[in-house]
């Protein structure tokens, strides 16, 4: 090996620069005009008033079911009374529906049909679908709420 291939040797300099990116000789595209702001504005500032109205309706309506879903199982003796705490404690955290339907979604859960999304199943029929039983789906409710109240901050 000679004194100019072995690394550090004064031939090391010898490596040829690297070439500018070839972007930068590629002829830029035109830009894209913005679109009119005008007629856009009106239906930005509609749809996502609408939307979370029907979501946090649909959430307060689904979380009071869900208590009732809650009692039922405690009622029942599948679990003990500390889901209940979590959802009541959960439940405050979303802004409050119509306490009407509010009232209605927890009287079917007391007795035992979920109801969400339009859809109703008694809790029965749901454990029968899924080969288990309903204390299994009861505990397996209240394991999930207690996961979820430990990411919530208190």
């Amino acid at each position: 090996m000679s004194d100019s291939q072995q690394p550090g040797a004064a031939g090391d300099d010898q490596i040829p620069p690297i070439p500018p990116a070839p972007s930068a000789d590629v002829p830029s595209v035109p830009p894209v005009p913005p679109a009119p702001a005008a007629p856009e504005a009106p239906a930005t500032a509609e749809a996502p008033a609408a939307v979370p109205a029907q979501d946090s309706a649909a959430a307060y309506e689904s979380a009071r079911n869900q208590l009732g879903v809650l009692a039922y199982c405690q009622e029942q003796g599948h679990i003990d009374g500390k889901a209940v705490e979590i959802q009541t404690k959960l439940l405050a955290m979303i802004p409050a529906g119509d306490s009407a339907q509010g009232d209605a979604a927890e009287a079917k859960g007391k007795e035992g049909t979920v109801s969400a999304m339009g859809v109703e199943r008694t809790l029965e029929d749901a454990a029968k679908e899924q080969n288990t039983t309903e204390a299994a789906l009861c505990q397996q409710m209240e394991g999930l709420l207690q996961q979820l109240a430990a990411q919530v901050p208190a």
